[in-house]
């Protein structure tokens, strides 16, 4: 039991740690200017398989060729606390005429649910993406901040 309890703390300390690294890289995103995809991203997650859902909001940067680093900050109710989960993973974002199409994996770890695979399109001002893991899919949602007030 003991063992359970420095696990839970440590995790939550790793946790805060990488939300506080989010949200300050989140603010010093607003002041830069990014061109196509780049930049900063919100909006909402919805699981398809148990309702679950709350607010998402992403960092998008340009690795080399068509590799972005994306940065996720989703938020999701435990009961009656809101906890929130930073991941940062590299997508695959291929041109399409106006459009660009999105392919990427993550694993979560398992307590998250393992291994997820994204696709979606999206444009400059709008992404949608599906994400499916072995006991979960959905989506993403997401504007630009401007788009989304």
């Amino acid at each position: 039991m003991r063992a359970r309890i420095v696990l839970l703390l440590l995790s939550m300390v790793l946790l805060v740690s990488g939300c506080s690294s989010f949200n300050r890289d989140w603010k010093k995103a607003g002041d830069q200017s990014f061109e196509g995809m780049e930049g900063r991203w919100v909006g909402r997650w919805q699981s398809d398989y148990n309702q679950h859902n709350g607010a998402l909001r992403c960092l998008i940067t340009k690795r080399e060729g068509n590799t972005y680093h994306t940065r996720f900050h989703a938020n999701y109710k435990w009961g009656l606390i809101t906890v929130s989960y930073p991941y940062d993973m590299d997508m695959t974002l291929t041109p399409q005429g106006n459009t660009f199409r999105f392919t990427g994996q993550a694993d979560l770890g398992k307590l998250a649910g393992g291994l997820y695979h994204y696709d979606g399109n999206g444009t400059i001002r709008r992404i949608d993406i599906n994400y499916r893991a072995d006991k979960d899919h959905g989506t993403f949602q997401l504007l630009r901040p401007e788009d989304s007030e």
